[in-house]
This record gives C-alpha cells, sequence and structure tokens, in this order.
C-alpha cells in the first residue's frame, strides 16, 4: 500500500470510529476528530486500526487518551469496539445538556459501540460530578448512565482491590425562604 492510502484509510478508520462512539452530546457526532499519535498502523483485511504513543482522541466534548488505541470495524464497516491501554488509560464526556462531565480512568478502557457501554479494568474509577465509583472492573452504559463495578477476573489486574469502592455526594438542597412565625396581632 502507499504511503498516501495508508493515511487515508487511518483517517477514514478514525471518522468511523467516533461518529458511532458517542451518544452524549448531539452536537459531538458533527465535530471534527482530532487524532494525535506517535504512529498509526492499518490493518484494512482485519478491519483495525491501531494508535501508539501519547494517544489523545478529541472529538467535541469526548476526550480518551492512552498509550495504545486499537480500533476493530465490523465488515460492514461499523465499529465494533475500540481499547485505549494506559498508564492510566482515560475517557471524558459530557453525557447531556443538563449533565456533568464524566471522566473515566482505567489500565484498561474498552467501548463496545453496539451497547454503548464502556467497561474499564485494573484500578478502574468513574467520576461524574463529585460522586466516585472504583473497582477492578467497571461497566458504565453511556446510554442510561449506570455503572456496575466489581471484581475482575483472576489474573486480569495489576492490583487488586476485593471491594468496590463508592462515594456519592449529597444532593444540595435548595435554600428555602427564612420561615419566621410573627405573633398575630390583634
Amino acid at each position: 500500500m502507499t504511503p498516501n492510502r495508508i493515511a487515508t484509510l487511518c483517517l477514514a478508520a478514525s471518522c468511523l470510529v467516533f461518529t458511532h462512539l458517542s451518544h452524549a452530546l448531539p452536537s459531538d457526532r458533527d465535530q471534527p476528530i482530532h487524532i494525535q499519535a506517535d504512529t498509526a498502523d492499518l490493518d484494512d483485511k482485519k478491519g483495525t486500526a491501531i494508535y501508539r504513543g501519547a494517544v489523545v482522541v478529541t472529538q467535541g466534548t469526548l476526550k480518551i487518551t492512552g498509550d495504545t488505541v486499537t480500533v476493530v470495524q465490523q465488515a460492514n464497516g461499523d465499529i465494533k469496539s475500540f481499547k485505549s491501554v494506559g498508564r492510566p488509560a482515560y475517557y471524558e464526556q459530557i453525557p447531556d445538556v443538563d449533565k456533568e462531565l464524566v471522566k473515566a480512568y482505567g489500565m484498561t478502557i474498552e467501548y463496545f459501540a453496539q451497547q454503548d457501554k464502556i467497561v474499564i479494568t485494573d484500578q478502574a474509577k468513574v467520576v461524574q460530578t463529585n460522586n466516585t465509583f472504583r473497582g477492578e472492573k467497571i461497566t458504565y452504559d453511556t446510554m442510561a448512565e449506570t455503572v456496575v463495578a466489581g471484581r475482575a477476573p483472576a489474573g486480569t489486574v495489576s492490583k487488586e482491590e476485593p471491594r468496590v469502592n463508592m462515594v456519592i455526594q449529597p444532593k444540595k438542597k435548595t435554600s428555602e425562604p427564612n420561615k419566621t412565625t410573627e405573633p398575630a396581632t390583634q
């Protein structure tokens, strides 16, 4: 393959990844995709693109970083998954107009496009507002905005965390008008 063909295929693969990646802010899908990496390898037959070296991917409010980001396409060209590996890998996005930024950290972050799920493994952490979820493995459903945290399969983590750790902040109460009782006048 010529270098020009490889560059075109890498760009096309990158565009396909992120048009299907997010169901967050509607404007995110309309934003340009920016990918920075030291190297990019594309295997057209296997439908994979691998970006290496301090990879930074952005599109609208979406940001993904890692040492290596691998994109897998289905035969029809739709994105099957992406996998970001780092020390740690990182994901952030604003899920909706009235929601706060969601941040995820872990040694491995996998996004499964068809299920709209992110699986964070090994030192996994998801933060939204001031609520924090930690564990060996966290599954975050981006559409339902649900988190399931627990143990990862034996041998798949560098640091065992036998218990899930959650910090849930109380909702701020709206201040009520000062209710004073005045004596009744006659």
